[in-house]
């Protein structure tokens, strides 16, 4: 039986240091190849496997109604689109997130802790990471998004007929909506995201490295709690790359969608989408990172080879 001083002892004994992770690993610089590869697995894993759930939340969010848009049917219309800028556009975003936070930990924030412990890196690298993923979501988005409420039927139309009637500027239509969503999504999920890894290595793995499903599993409750929050940007970046309205009339830019949005039913027209959206991110965050983190595991097995 654990007596009175014993208790006491327990309960005033220190928590183990969030940034005690000398035994995970989870401060290690990864080269930018590794991070390439493994981006690239995460990016096709998840929009492939749960590619109808994200339709079915495009659909909800577009002014035509989830009906006239399609409905049900054709949940797997864009896919093409989705599937080769996938890949690429993962990629980028963890060359350029995992190059960057030595150089914002250290010079930028010249911290002097360890890299993993200072939320302030994961949030500015990964904005960085954002900014130039999405020279590459972007335009995969427009056309995933225009196939999947009935705008085009083929790629190629779709590529087609975008550059004929927009030029490459149609590509790119609600580029900086989607990255004022994304900035604020990874500010909330990656910080979190470290963090839980560390607590997850910590706790339940004596300091060992974390295991895929773990870092998945961590992916998951961050990506969750991020899409719930950042659902009215993405509401509104959804509308601006549909580009009309319901009665065909053209949106002029983020303020003037977010006004006609509200018109339409009040506040709750912003969370159109929401459960859809996080189920997708929920899920598709444990397919992304565990992609990740395993690939990472993987292509460290080929480092220590070469």
């Amino acid at each position: 039986m654990t007596t009175e001083g014993e208790l006491n002892s327990a309960l005033s004994s220190p928590l183990p240091s969030l940034g005690d992770t000398s035994h995970s690993r989870l401060n290690e610089e990864i080269p930018a190849w590794r991070a390439l590869l493994s981006g690239a697995a995460a990016g096709v894993s998840v929009d492939i496997s749960l590619y109808p759930i994200d339709t079915i939340k495009t659909r909800l969010q577009s002014a035509q109604g989830f009906w006239k848009s399609g409905g049900f049917k054709g949940v797997y219309r864009g896919l093409s689109a989705a599937a080769s800028g996938s890949a690429p556009g993962a990629a980028l975003f963890f060359v350029t997130y995992e190059s960057s936070k030595p150089f914002i930990h250290h010079r930028v924030l010249g911290s002097k802790e360890a890299m993993n412990n200072n939320p302030l890196t994961h949030m500015m690298a990964a904005a960085t990471g954002e900014t130039a993923a999405c020279l590459i979501r972007v335009p995969t988005e427009v056309i995933k998004q225009r196939m999947q409420t009935g705008g085009y039927d083929r790629l190629s139309v779709a590529l087609t007929h975008t550059f004929k009637s927009y030029g490459i500027r149609g590509f790119y239509a609600g580029y900086l909506t989607t990255v004022a969503r994304e900035i604020p999504f990874s500010f909330i999920q990656f910080p979190l995201w470290e963090r839980l890894k560390i607590l997850c290595c910590n706790y339940f793995n004596d300091g060992q490295e974390i295991k895929p499903y773990q870092g998945a599993l961590c992916g998951s409750i961050s990506g969750g709690i991020a899409a719930a929050v950042t659902t009215p940007l993405d509401v509104i970046k959804t509308r601006l790359m549909l580009r009309v309205d319901a009665n065909n009339v053209p949106y002029r830019g983020f303020v003037d969608c977010a006004k006609r949005v509200y018109i339409e039913n009040g506040a709750q027209t912003f969370f159109k989408g929401v459960v859809p959206r996080v189920s997708w991110i929920f899920v598709g965050g444990f397919f992304f990172f565990g992609a990740y983190e395993k690939t990472k595991q993987l292509t460290k097995c080929l480092q220590s080879e070469s």
